[in-house]
């Protein structure tokens, strides 16, 4: 099990490219292997869960050449993929199975999808419930992976209202779709992100949307395309609250992808006083992207509007941090979903920043946080090998004059392999132990 040790870091400086965003990341895979035509990705994210849903199509019958962060994809068409001779172990993405939950719902073979242990444990009900509503054969222990799908089904199309805002189920919903008879509408009762809806346009694929609505027509069929992934903002985050809480701090972060759907982070870390400036925006292949320099800055807390909370739900951890050296009470609550992510994100977030000294509550659907310094710990820090729990207590030593001891990190490398040499890079102190 592997470990960060990190120490007092240096003031922040200098330009950094953060990898490729994982959700486009995954979309050009799947989208892409079902086009017709070559489709060639550039800044594709070399992380686990990312390979996770690249290997799982080369084991359906798609010829994926990868060169690094360049992808080719040989797409088979919308029926052209094959059964695969075992289980797709999809490692530790919660993305890859749910979205490939309705894709593989049509599909005329059968195909079971599994994971890891955290995988294991995500709830997938969300996704068999309306799934089984158009007809699909989907099912697993408890409704949480292995999940096992019959082929063959005929899909019907669905009017639905999600239960919770959640780009994961509407874009399971939307690429079930694709293939079911008329046409599926998705109601969402809150934003989510519109990674899919972007990218099926980008495929040539008419989706149609309106304020808190998707629809799309079954029948179609996807033209390859050329992607450029720029780099994830969720990744960004980690240096957005580094910079914003140490005492002297002025980077650069080149190229991140700040679809409006996503820029939750930026909004919340303004409102507790942030210095961050977007510049050079820009519209790539259908994503605003910009440079984002983040300069040092005094925070104070705040109560997080609930209108937030699904625009920033991955970057909570992060946020935490910088609650935790910010003035006053941060108050988060409407966050019930930070429960059933890779870890129950607010119970583990809470047990660290207690170990640190940070004064918190623990509500059903958030946290209370009281902003003041950081002691030395007394145990090192149980991440339960959740990615982003291990690089927000890495970011807190920024504001710390000893030693963070952080135990299981492994799952760094799904999300963002190079973090620590780009941490470092800025004046970061990390060294990763076995």
């Amino acid at each position: 099990m592997a470990s960060f040790v990190t120490s007092k870091c240096r003031p922040l400086k200098g330009s950094i490219k953060v990898p490729g965003d994982k959700s486009i990341s995954h979309r050009s895979i799947m989208l892409g292997s079902i086009a017709t035509g070559i489709t060639k990705v550039s800044g594709f994210l070399q992380g686990e869960d990312s390979l996770a849903t690249l290997n799982s199509f080369k084991e359906m019958g798609v010829q994926i050449d990868r060169q690094g962060s360049n992808v080719i994809i040989n797409g088979v068409g919308m029926h052209g993929l094959k059964e695969p001779t075992k289980p797709l172990n999809l490692g530790n993405s919660g993305t890859s199975i749910r979205l490939m939950s309705g894709l593989l719902s049509a599909q005329n073979f059968d195909s079971e999808l599994c994971g890891d242990e955290s995988l294991s444990m995500r709830p997938m009900a969300r996704v068999i419930e309306p799934l089984s509503r158009m007809g699909a054969d989907i099912s697993g222990p408890d409704s949480k992976p292995p999940l096992t799908i019959k082929g063959g089904k005929k899909l019907s199309s669905l009017n639905y209202t999600l239960p919770v805002a959640s780009a994961q189920i509407k874009s399971c919903l939307l690429l079930a779709g694709l293939y079911a008879d008329g046409e599926t509408h998705v109601i969402e009762n809150g934003i989510s992100r519109d990674h899919t809806e972007r990218m099926l346009r980008g495929f040539g694929y008419k989706v149609n949307t309106s304020p808190g609505e998707v629809s799309i027509l079954g029948g179609g069929s996807l033209k390859a395309c050329i992607i450029e992934v720029p780099s994830d903002i969720s990744s960004s985050a980690f240096f957005m609250v580094a910079a914003s809480i140490a005492k002297e701090a002025d980077i650069t972060l080149l190229a991140v992808n700040v679809n409006p759907t996503r820029t939750g982070v930026i909004d919340i870390l303004r409102l507790m006083g942030a210095n961050i400036e977007l510049i050079n925006e820009r519209l790539e292949a259908g994503e605003l992207i910009a440079d984002i320099r983040i300069c040092s800055s005094k925070l104070k807390g705040i109560k997080i509007p609930e209108r937030l909370v699904p625009l920033a739900i991955d970057e909570f951890p992060a946020i935490f941090i910088a609650a935790s050296c910010a003035e006053g009470e941060t108050i988060l609550t409407g966050a019930k979903e930070l429960r059933v992510k890779e870890s129950d994100r607010i119970q583990v977030m809470a047990d660290g920043l207690s170990s640190l000294g940070i004064e918190n509550e623990v509500l059903d659907d958030g946290i209370k946080i009281v902003g003041g310094e950081f002691k030395e710990q007394l145990a090192p820090i149980k991440s339960h090998h959740d990615h982003r729990i291990s690089m927000s207590f890495a970011v807190a030593s920024v504001r710390s004059n000893f030693e963070i001891n952080i135990d299981g990190v492994d799952n760094v490398k799904t999300s963002f392999p190079n973090f620590v040499e780009l941490a470092n890079s800025i004046g970061m102190s990390i060294i990763e132990t076995n």
